[in-house]
């Protein structure tokens, strides 16, 4: 079985290679963007099995079908929740949410290995997956997280959550009541993730939600300081560039 990843997040595209890996699935190939999947899709033969991210770098991966016509089957791997399910799940083989659970992965390889006996390709209506995406009324975002531990999952909340925050390359929740958790995701794909009502990324290393900002204070260079009710690890700052976008969100 031959795969290919279309992922602009190359952390996660990597990861999830590993994961395939794991799986005797073989990725030749992980695409990034909607414009380097036409080109190649032109000039090479196609995989059994598509990782499809919707919204990748410079458009909507739905862009690719309506350019070359392809017959992979596709498993979504996407961030939107609950309100898209449906749709994804009737228009392809199967979704994942991120982060990608293993066992889950699991399930729609082996999903995919018995449609493949059976059947061709599920023939993929983007226009009402793309409608339900398009949606403002319908948009849902990411309302809880999942943690690995050991052998356990842990849910939590977006309410409990203080602030996000990225050191040695990891990428951390840290919570009302004072802990840490590593997470399988980036700053970069939290963004797509999070309501940007509630949640900002005030720099490189922080995304915070407007009601754990304790005070908000001056702070040199033009730029401002966050202070958490417990998270005491490293300054929050407001990056300068990032300030007035800041002023305006908070009103």
């Amino acid at each position: 079985m031959k795969a290919i990843i279309i992922e602009d997040e190359k952390p996660a595209a990597r990861m999830l290679r590993r994961k395939l890996d794991q799986l005797a699935v073989n990725v030749d190939v992980m695409l990034h963007s909607v414009a380097e999947s036409i080109n190649y899709f032109s000039t090479n033969s196609h995989p059994d099995l598509i990782f499809l991210d919707i919204q990748l770098s410079d458009g909507l991966s739905f862009e690719i079908f309506e350019k070359i016509k392809i017959n992979s089957a596709v498993i979504f791997t996407t961030a939107f929740d609950e309100y898209a399910l449906k749709a994804f799940k009737l228009n392809s083989i199967d979704y994942l949410l991120k982060p990608i659970d293993e066992d889950d992965l699991a399930n729609a390889v082996e999903k995919f290995k018995a449609t493949r006996q059976n059947s061709d390709p599920v023939q993929i209506d983007f226009n009402q997956i793309r409608k339900m995406l398009s949606n403002p009324f319908e948009q849902q975002y990411k309302q809880r997280f999942a943690i690995k531990i050991g052998q356990y999952l842990k849910l939590i909340g977006a309410e409990e959550i203080e602030c996000f925050y990225s050191e040695n390359k990891g990428t951390y929740i840290h919570t009302i009541d004072n802990r840490d958790y590593l997470l399988e995701s980036t700053l970069e794909m939290l963004e797509k993730e999070l309501d940007p009502k509630i949640f900002f990324r005030v720099s490189r290393k922080f995304i915070v939600p407007i009601k754990t900002m304790k005070e908000i204070v001056v702070y040199s260079n033009s730029r401002l300081k966050i202070i958490l009710p417990t998270y005491k690890k490293d300054d929050v700052i407001v990056s300068r560039e990032k300030v007035a976008d800041f002023k305006h969100w908070l009103t």
